[in-house]
């Protein structure tokens, strides 16, 4: 158990720093977007602590989103495939469950909540205000953010051609009975404009 923390711990170190000089391109959010990267899970079930580590796969275009979460060696766990109106889960042991709300659906069926409407734009470097209002985040703000009622912090950016992207994403829920706390590391973009 220790060697596996101290690996997970040395993985995320590893994402934590950027070597590479950071473009100072303008970021424009991406309808269409695919991309791959590390999963790591803190909640409560059962008041008892439970972490989940592993890879994921996110597919997005336009309002169609699917979601792959995926073991450490890569083994598919769950697939999720978000449309407008519709969530859809289906497990590796085949049992499917829909519903209207993503959200719920995750946290029924995972035991945590995935905030997918949410993290179709912190993937990208943005965040919606209270308002909900859409704004750009950049690598010099490096203060704690709060969206669609999560704590965001933007850890480490990365290169993407000519614009700046989000590397590692560390994001939190507090609730009365759950605490939550993910992140995220986007190991590689294949996006389109």
């Amino acid at each position: 158990m220790q060697r596996r923390l101290f690996l997970l711990a040395l993985a995320f170190t590893g994402a934590c720093t950027t070597t590479l000089p950071l473009p100072s391109g303008t970021r424009k959010y991406r309808n269409d977007v695919r991309l791959t990267g590390r999963l790591s899970v803190n909640y409560r079930s059962a008041g008892k602590p439970e972490s989940l580590h592993g890879k994921f796969l996110w597919v997005q275009r336009g309002e169609q989103i699917d979601i792959e979460l995926l073991t450490p060696l890569g083994q598919t766990m769950v697939r999720i495939a978000i449309a407008p109106g519709r969530a859809r889960i289906e497990q590796s042991s085949g049992e499917v469950r829909e519903a209207e709300s993503i959200d719920q659906l995750t946290e029924q069926t995972l035991g945590w909540a995935l905030p997918v409407n949410g993290l179709r734009y912190w993937l990208q470097g943005f965040v919606r205000d209270a308002q909900r209002r859409v704004m750009t985040i950049t690598p010099d703000q490096t203060a704690p953010l709060r969206s669609d009622g999560w704590k965001l912090r933007y850890a480490s950016w990365q290169a993407d051609g000519n614009t700046v992207m989000p590397k590692r994403i560390d994001f939190s829920r507090e609730a009365a009975q759950n605490d939550l706390a993910l992140k995220v590391v986007i190991d590689r973009w294949d996006g389109e404009e």
